[in-house]
C-alpha cells in the first residue's frame, strides 16, 4: 500500500476495561481497522490519566488501577479514516476521538519490492 505525503492520524482515548462485542474495545478497534484495510494501528497503554468524569486512573503501586488509559492510533488517508469513523462512533459510549493532519515520511513493510 502506498500512502500520500499528507495523511491523517485518528487517536481514540478509551479505558483499558472498556469492551465491545465481548472483547477489549482497543482490540476490537484494531481488528476492525485491519478488516477495513487501514494502513496501521497502534495501542498505547498510559500510566496515568483522567477523562470527562475527572476520575484519576493510575498505575501507582498504592493505587493500582485496572482501568488504565488506552490510546489507539490509526494512520491513513482522511477519506479512509472518515469512512471508518461510523464504526468507531457506534462502538464507544465513553471516550474521546481526535483527528489531525500528519506528514507521512515513509510507510515500509521491510519486504523488497
Amino acid at each position: 500500500m502506498k500512502l500520500p505525503e499528507e495523511g491523517h492520524l485518528l487517536r481514540v482515548f478509551i479505558g483499558e476495561s472498556d469492551r465491545h462485542d465481548g472483547r477489549p474495545l482497543y482490540e476490537w478497534l484494531v481488528l476492525k481497522a485491519r478488516e477495513q484495510g487501514l494502513a496501521g494501528a497502534t495501542v498505547l497503554r498510559g500510566i496515568e490519566g483522567f477523562g470527562a468524569h475527572s476520575r484519576l486512573h493510575t498505575a501507582k503501586i498504592l493505587r493500582l488501577s485496572e482501568d488504565l488509559p488506552i490510546v489507539v492510533e490509526i494512520v491513513d488517508t482522511r477519506e479512509r479514516i472518515e469512512a471508518f469513523m461510523p464504526l468507531v462512533d457506534g462502538a464507544i459510549s465513553e471516550g474521546l476521538a481526535t483527528l489531525e493532519t500528519v506528514q507521512i515520511r515513509f510507510y515500509r513493510s521491510g519486504a523488497k519490492a
